[in-house]
């Protein structure tokens, strides 16, 4: 191989060095011995080849023959190692298959190498996915216990103890307002979360998380949506507490005092816990979705219960939102005048002066009316329902009033001496339960069930109505920038407005008169049994004084005669009164004065009949009987002029007729009416139509007897 070498050509030499290259590669890669032992194959730089003879070339001719049989033994008994020399492949395509066999090896190792590693990444993916859900799920089920633990301690022993504070801090009981519904969903929501956390590690326990909170939707955004509605009432609240210094030194302490493990000095700490629990569910729930394979059973309900606590919060913001907008334009503000001058600016007069024209349009009908039917019936239902809780509470009012005043008097306390009639058989027994036990407490269950229900309910009833105003203003500033196709800033406040207005109407006035007229017919249901209760009082007391009463042992015959003899003899007394009293009306009311004079002698001679002892001749001018006349003169009211009667309160007169005036002013004290009564018959006439003219009566009188 040495002697090959010293003369071997350029091809040669890079020919052997490329096997040689292979050779090594091959023995590092399967970790084996070279198949040849020996020393080296040396090799020969290119420099060391310098120009020979013909004779020299033919030689290195034959040598390089030699040379390639040398290369092909070795080429085919190289590769061979320990296996049996093939003689029959010496094709060349066979050689470089053989060649390629190494490198096609090297990269079926490397992929499967790949593949494993791969593999091995790919469960350490899982492994660590189902780590982060884990804990994820333990952070979900941890918060919700520890928000839950805050609450109580807020709720309770902070509470009571902020209560023993002299003098207790106004308006303490508004602080917690909401919160004991938050606290018992989330109590629940917890319950439910415990349970399905036991079941950890079987398929369905992702599907019971997301059923446990699907199932609780509903109660979580009502109970979570008053709260966070009320939350600026609080804060507010709780600013005003800070403006007094002592007060709210005495509450930090309080509060540190109670809760020492916690690092908390304002009620707000805990008070804002339930605004940030209900914006963190969507992000708990979007944590397990994200750890959770796509293919696992859970993951769409997963994605279900995300997007659920997502429109939760949605839903509640935009409650808050319709919250704040009607609590700014439901209030009722009594101005005066000087502060409704002071608040006038350009602006306002601006405003103002648009809606007088587009309303004087809708009614002259140069521009028709934006019309909503379904908006109108709630409106009209509304003001339907108003007007009678006013009604029945006006009447109400006056219904105590008058039982008040019947209670005020006490008749039986004084003695009554009726002439020729009896005294009542336990007139002053029943007459004193009356007062002193049965109608007072009547009337105090009276107010409590059903006066106070009403009156808060006729409260309640301001609000929906200025909302309704407002919503027809904010109707007439809308509809002139209804048709624009683009708005500025100031007109899409005022479309904004007015639609966020007419949406809360729409959504909550159906609410508010289905809960309004539940809460009237409890009313009117309560005022009915309170009218039976008073019946069986009645009935209960009269009985314990029937059997003592004389006709109490009479047959059932006897006594309903005796019954109807009572009936007709007090009818008959009755009417007896009655007529009395008619008389009594119906005599003239307008008498001045009423003068009684004795008649002047009469200047005639007055012959009188002979009386026994007189002369018969003898002329006497003897002492005649002096008769009186007696003459009466008073004042009658008389119509002065014809009237006609316009509607049914006035009565037609006749000029000259007769009239009795019952009240000289109609009902309102206006004296230009004059209530009268002609012919039986009642009404008013104008007062200036009427006459007072003097009338004589006198007594009938005879010059000779």
């Amino acid at each position: 191989m040495q002697g090959v070498t010293s003369f071997a050509p350029q091809w040669l030499l890079q020919s052997i060095c490329v096997f040689r290259k292979a050779c090594v590669s091959r023995v590092v890669l399967s970790g084996s011995p070279p198949p040849l032992a020996g020393p080296p194959i040396p090799l020969i730089p290119s420099c060391h080849m310098r120009p020979c003879s013909v004779t020299q070339w033919i030689n290195l001719h034959q040598s390089e023959r030699v040379s390639q049989a040398f290369l092909r033994d070795t080429r085919v008994n190289l590769p061979s190692m320990s296996h049996s020399v093939k003689p029959n492949r010496t094709s060349s395509e066979e050689d470089r298959k053989e060649m390629d066999d190494p490198a096609e090896e090297e990269e079926e190792n490397n992929e499967e190498e790949r593949k494993a590693r791969a593999e091995a990444e790919e469960v350490a993916a899982r492994e660590r996915a189902a780590q982060r859900q884990l804990m994820a799920v333990e952070e979900l089920v941890q918060t919700e216990r520890n928000f839950l633990k805050h609450l109580q301690l807020c709720t309770g022993t902070i509470h009571s103890n902020l209560e023993k504070i002299q003098p207790p801090p106004p308006n303490l009981e508004n602080m917690f307002q909401h919160i004991d519904e938050v606290m018992e969903v989330s109590c629940r929501l917890l319950s439910l979360l415990d349970q399905a956390q036991m079941h950890h590690g079987e398929p369905k326990c992702l599907e019971s998380f997301c059923d446990s909170f699907l199932s609780l939707s509903q109660d979580i955004e009502m109970a979570y949506k008053e709260y966070l509605a009320n939350y600026n009432n609080i804060t507010a609240l709780e600013n005003s507490y800070k403006q007094k210094e002592a007060l709210w030194v005495e509450m930090v302490r309080i509060i540190k005092t109670s809760a020492p493990d916690v690092n908390a000095s304002t009620l707000s700490f805990f008070l804002v816990m339930p605004v940030q629990r209900i914006a963190r569910y969507p992000l708990l729930f979007q944590t397990i979705q994200k750890h959770t394979d796509p293919q696992h059973p859970a993951y769409p309900k997963l994605e279900l219960t995300a997007f659920t606590a997502i429109q939760i919060n949605c839903r509640i913001n935009e409650y808050k939102r319709f919250r704040e907008v009607a609590d700014k334009y439901k209030k009722t503000e009594n101005l005066t005048i000087k502060d409704k001058l002071n608040r006038l600016s350009g602006h306002s007069i601006a405003k103002k002066t648009a809606r007088l024209s587009q309303y004087i349009k809708h009614e002259t009908g140069i521009l028709p009316k934006l019309k909503d039917e379904e908006f109108d019936a709630l409106t009209g239902f509304f003001f339907v329902l108003e007007r009678g809780i006013s009604e029945l509470h006006e009447n109400l009012q006056a219904y105590l009033y008058h039982l008040q005043r019947f209670l005020s008097c006490r008749p039986e306390e004084a003695d009554l001496d009726l002439e020729g009639e009896k005294t009542p058989l336990f007139s002053k027994e029943i007459t004193v339960a009356l007062r002193q036990w049965i109608y007072p407490s009547y009337e105090k269950r009276l107010k409590t069930l059903v006066f106070k229900p009403l009156s808060s309910l006729r409260e309640l009833m301001a609000g929906p109505r200025n909302l309704i105003r407002k919503r027809q203003d904010k109707l007439l500033d809308f509809e002139p920038i209804e048709d624009k196709s683009s708005l500025t800033f100031e007109e899409q406040a005022i479309a904004n407005t007015y639609k966020t207005i007419n949406t809360l109407l729409l959504n909550e006035l159906p609410q508010f008169n289905g809960k309004s007229l539940q809460l009237l017919w409890g009313a009117l249901e309560a005022f009915s049994c309170l009218q039976r209760d008073l019946a069986a009082d009645m009935e209960q007391l009269a009985t314990s004084f029937t059997h003592q009463l004389p006709h109490s042992y009479l047959e059932a015959g006897e006594f309903w005669k005796w019954a109807e003899t009572s009936v007709l003899e007090g009818s008959r007394r009755l009417e007896c009164l009655c007529q009395s009293v008619q008389d009594e009306l119906n005599a003239p009311i307008v008498q001045y004065h009423q003068i009684t004079v004795d008649s002047p002698r009469s200047p005639h001679l007055t012959i009188s009949p002979p009386a026994s002892g007189l002369r018969r001749h003898s002329y006497t001018p003897g002492a005649p009987p002096l008769i009186n006349t007696k003459t009466i003169p008073f004042y009658q009211v008389y119509a002065g002029y014809d009237f006609s009667a316009r509607s049914a309160h006035e009565l037609s007169l006749k000029s000259g007729e007769p009239v009795r005036v019952v009240e000289p002013h109609d009902k309102r004290g206006n004296k230009e009416w004059s209530l009268v009564e002609a012919r039986g018959q009642r009404g008013y006439v104008p007062s200036n139509y009427l006459a007072i003219l003097p009338s004589v009566v006198a007594s009938p009188t005879f010059p000779y007897r």
